[in-house]
């Protein structure tokens, strides 16, 4: 009696098939290093007016249905010639970010004289959109333990909250966090990277938001 077999595929073909199949798994477990934006901050999407999807002025596909209607988010982003300070709107939020070479000192909390200027700049702009609440985030860049960097963070946040407290309304309130480094903005494989998520961001609602 003959029996039959069934071809056993090429082993490089196999190892091909194998490899691939490792690589989608790697990248459908794994959680992004990098995010922009940290807890708290976040963007109100809902439709300013309320759509109508059977009005008959919407000339449509037999068939077809509009999508929910949400409002797209817009940002805008200046940042200095030595990028040294950065400011970003959004629909809801107007958010600062001070690299930490020109508020503190290498590994140190305390505000030099420069940082002060540029603190009182911020404070001005919150009352100028009459914010009422602040967040006040820290963040490092990945050299050192990330302990250090929670702590690190945490300290420059409150040194730059202290600040802003002397120039604005007693009755502001104040979110402050120091996240170390988590939520990176840039490469922290390089120098230039590391000096743009060694900082401090203060962020508050835009005018009427």
């Amino acid at each position: 009696m003959t029996s039959t077999r069934t071809p056993r595929a090429p082993r490089a073909a196999r190892t091909a098939v194998t490899a691939a199949l490792a690589l989608l798994l790697t990248a459908a477990l794994t959680v992004p290093a990098a995010r922009a934006d940290p807890p708290g901050v976040t963007e109100n999407s809902d439709p300013p007016v309320r759509i109508d999807t059977h009005d008959p002025d919407l000339k449509m596909v037999q068939g077809a249905e509009l999508a929910p209607s949400k409002v797209l988010n817009i940002k805008s982003i200046v940042e200095t010639d030595d990028g040294s300070e950065r400011r970003q709107d959004t629909n809801d939020n107007v958010t600062f970010a001070l690299q930490a070479e020109v508020l503190f000192g290498k590994d140190s909390a305390k505000l030099t004289p420069d940082a002060l200027s540029r603190i009182a700049t911020i404070a001005a702009e919150i009352e100028k959109q009459n914010a009422t609440g602040l967040r006040v985030f820290g963040f490092t860049d990945n050299l050192g333990s990330a302990g250090h960097g929670l702590v690190l963070s945490k300290d420059r946040a409150n040194a730059v909250q202290r600040e802003l407290a002397k120039e604005l309304d007693s009755s502001v309130t104040f979110q402050i966090r120091g996240y170390g480094e988590q939520y990176p903005i840039a490469d922290n494989g390089t120098e230039a990277g590391r000096k743009k998520n060694r900082r401090v961001e203060v962020s508050f609602p835009r005018d009427g938001s």
